[in-house]
């Protein structure tokens, strides 16, 4: 129990929305004389979006594309920083280990072994998508890549609505050298650097960088400690060897460790021992203190090679391992009763290979085709451990005994428990069980992509992707020798009711397990058409894929249907005023069948993937990028979103969810950023960067309960500083969420199956001073 988480004829619901263009684009900027003295403005990134090196504006896809420089100016330091700034887009962050990623709507923070992911992130090609080890630190990137819509074709079976693509800086025939410290309130401090040096002269080049950042937690426990804190440690080292001109092999090396203090469940019924309800107020009691925390071991290998085959032709390679331990303790009842006390075991090994042919022979068709394999087997392990005469107390339970004393003290009066007449069964002080579920596949593709130019200013595109999936599922649960009682009051579950055990988990007789086969096959179409040398658009007809997820429990066993998703897309790309303002719109339909969702399964009470029937959704993106000359620039974006479950089902069935909106999926989003300079007589530089994100009201569960859920609100932030020594030196100073703003990141969790929502508070105001030195 983790705490969590077609016909093109159609009219297209339009409203304006944005994608980020425009913010990468403002990294990326040239900013130099040409020949004729005047400020070349405005050049667009190259991305590798469509697996080959395009121009931004070029791609027909919607696209947002940030450099490493820019995050950095903006002060990106958290994976969930570049959520506010690409619309459509939200990274829930919970935790390092419990990340919820959400494009257009779409939600995917499935931590169970067996369940895929709808919106993919990959680490230089490689799939890191499994959420209990997606969120990786970002850092000495050379670019980030967000792509909207269904990325099958591109990107491989996890890529159902959109991929957030994460680009590193690799080793290079160059001498560069880099760190940046800083401290700020919380107690924070922040240390990263890097350094590029050859080692063998013209031909094999080494990298190391590395990353420390401490917080302590925002959130004061009563019962000891902090909470929401962060303490993340990172290095990774990168060699390159040229082969020859034209042939390179890049090896990454990553190595990540985590160990944050708690998170702060905070219980929205059941108030603290100073009578606090509050769940914003910035304090938590939860029973277990400092006990409470992350540890977090994520580790990876990348080799990637590209080598001409001929003038026509060259072959790209893809080799990944990676694996991930966490484990994680929560107090999911959110309270200083020791109720529901939960820890988290995740485990993931992957092995991935992908071979790609690469053809542009100079004429109107170019393309790629290949093949990937790609195995991972991992595990999701929940120990449960409560005082069964505090569990007693719980709203669910239905039998009114208050949770807490007149003194804010657990009230654990009540020892035995009538559960029929004459009969009266004990509580035990302590009760421990758990469950847990593993996930084994090994997925074979082919794909190819063509575009073929049908004239000079029309580009048709083809893209198909065919997969085998061979999946094992399994499950299980433990019986540690001791029972509980409570089974027989019906608040647990067992094979044999008249069999005391575990309370919510019926034990099974070791690992239960089921193995199917899947294929499937996906696409896209694209058109697109340049207008003139400043415009063009581009139309798409997409299929996406979530695959197919096998349950398994105590009782049996269920294969859910795949996820399918049909998406239609316009879009236009271009600039005005000599290119000194760019624009990116996108308009887009989704028809979704056998829409996976989460429902509570009678028998163990848990969250479990199912079949929530159809559900569609409309929306539109806009970005603006302006910049008057080098000193002065400004991007807009804008988004919107209506995501609902349709009415009936395929047969005209009323849908249970008819009409809700998705979880976490805000109707209007929007971000907006200035970057000011001022030059000095001596050389110097000022700047000044503030930056905004708003975000309209958002349910977190799909049945769209009232109160568990966000108003709209905005957030500001500012950096400024100095730059001097010809730009080698930067003092700053930074703001987060200057109007300390109070708001939820996510509520409900696991403690809402017991009667006690549990609530997650953002972060507050934080602020701080930084220094950065290049050579």
């Amino acid at each position: 129990m983790p705490h969590r988480r077609h016909p093109l004829a159609l009219a297209l619901h339009l409203g304006l929305s944005a994608a980020v263009l425009p913010c990468a684009v403002a990294a990326q900027t040239a900013t130099g004389a040409d020949a004729s003295g005047e400020i070349a403005y405005l050049d667009t990134m190259v991305v590798t979006a469509q697996k080959r090196e395009q121009q931004v504006s070029e791609v027909p896809i919607a696209i947002s594309a940030y450099s490493g420089q820019f995050l950095q100016d903006y002060n990106v330091r958290e994976f969930s920083d570049i959520g506010h700034l690409v619309p459509g887009l939200v990274v829930q962050e919970q935790s390092p280990n419990n990340p919820g990623f959400v494009i257009r709507g779409i939600t995917s923070d499935s931590g169970e072994a067996n369940v895929e992911p709808r919106v993919s992130v990959f680490q230089d090609g490689v799939s890191i998508s499994k959420s209990r080890g997606s969120i990786v630190q970002p850092f000495d990137l050379e670019r980030v890549e967000v792509l909207r819509g269904p990325q099958g074709t591109l990107f491989g079976r996890g890529a159902q609505i959109g991929a957030v693509h994460l680009i590193q800086n690799k080793a290079f025939n160059g001498t560069e050298a880099g760190f940046t410290v800083g401290a700020g309130n919380e107690s924070s401090t922040l240390l990263t650097g890097y350094a590029n040096t050859p080692l063998v002269e013209d031909k094999l080049y080494g990298r190391v960088a590395v990353y420390h950042e401490k917080r302590d937690g925002f959130v004061d426990n009563l019962s000891g400690g902090d909470l929401n804190g962060k303490d993340t440690q990172a290095i990774r080292a990168s060699f390159r060897l040229d082969l020859r001109e034209t042939d390179t092999l890049d090896l990454i090396l990553n190595w990540q460790k985590d160990t944050p203090p708690g998170t702060a469940f905070r219980s929205g019924s059941i108030p603290t021992r100073t009578g606090s309800l509050d769940v914003l107020d910035r304090t938590a009691d939860l029973n277990r203190g400092e006990a409470l925390g992350l540890d977090r071991t994520v580790r990876g290998a990348t080799l990637l090679g590209n080598f001409m085959l001929s003038s026509a032709w060259s072959l790209a390679t893809i080799t990944g391992w990676r694996d991930f331990d966490s484990a994680e303790e929560f107090d999911a009842d959110g309270a200083q009763i020791y109720a529901l006390e939960f820890a988290e075991i995740a485990r993931g090994r992957q092995l991935s290979q992908e071979l790609r042919f690469n053809y542009d022979g100079g004429g109107r068709f170019t393309g790629f085709a290949g093949a990937s394999w790609f195995h991972e087997n991992g595990s999701q392990r929940v120990p449960f451990r409560t005082d069964e005469r505090s569990f007693i107390t719980l709203p669910a339970v239905g039998l009114g005994i208050p949770p807490l004393l007149p003194d804010g003290t657990p009230n654990t009066m009540v020892d035995m428990l009538p559960i029929a007449p004459g009969v009266v069964v004990p509580l035990k002080p302590f009760h421990e069980e758990q469950y847990a579920n593993f996930g084994e596949t090994d997925a074979w593709e082919i794909f190819a992509d063509g575009t073929f130019a049908a004239t000079d200013r029309l580009n048709l595109t083809l893209g198909l992707r065919g997969t085998y999936e061979d999946v094992t599922a399994g499950y299980r649960a433990d019986y540690f020798g001791v029972p509980s009682f409570l089974g027989l009051a019906g608040l647990g579950g067992s094979p044999d009711p008249t069999s005391p055990t575990n309370i919510l988990f019926a034990p099974t007789d070791g690992r239960l397990s089921r193995s199917e086969s899947f294929t499937s096959l996906v696409g896209r179409a694209v058109a697109d058409y340049r207008f003139d040398d400043d415009h063009n658009g581009y139309v798409s007809v997409s299929r996406g894929r979530r695959p197919n997820v096998i349950n398994v429990d105590a009782f049996s066993s269920e294969v859910i249907d795949d996820e399918v998703v049909w998406s239609y897309e316009l879009g236009l790309k271009g600039a005005f005023a000599g290119a000194h303002l760019l624009y990116d719109l996108a308009v887009f339909h989704y028809d979704y069948s056998n829409f996976q969702t989460a429902v509570q399964d009678d028998d163990t009470l848990l969250f479990v993937p199912a079949n929530g029937g159809n559900a569609t959704a409309n929306g539109a993106e806009l970005s603006l990028l302006w910049r008057a000359d080098r000193n002065l620039s400004a991007f807009f974006n804008y988004g919107y979103v209506d995501a609902t479950f349709d009415d009936t089902d395929d047969d005209g069935n009323p849908q249970e969810l008819a009409g809700n909106r998705f979880r976490l999926t805000s109707e209007h989003s929007a971000s907006a950023g200035l970057d000011a300079g001022f030059e000095l007589d001596n050389g110097a530089r000022l700047y000044l960067r503030p930056s905004w994100n708003w975000r309209s009201q958002a349910y977190f569960e799909d049945d769209n309960t009232p109160g568990i859920e966000q108003a709209g609100y905005a957030l500001y932030n500012l950096r400024a500083g100095v730059q001097f020594g010809d730009g080698r030196w930067d003092l700053s100073v930074y703001g987060s969420n200057l109007a300390d703003k109070d708001y939820l990141i996510d509520a409900g969790n696991t403690g809402r199956l017991f009667g006690t929502p549990t609530f997650i508070q953002g972060t507050p105001r934080t602020y701080g001073v930084t220094l950065s030195g290049r050579f």
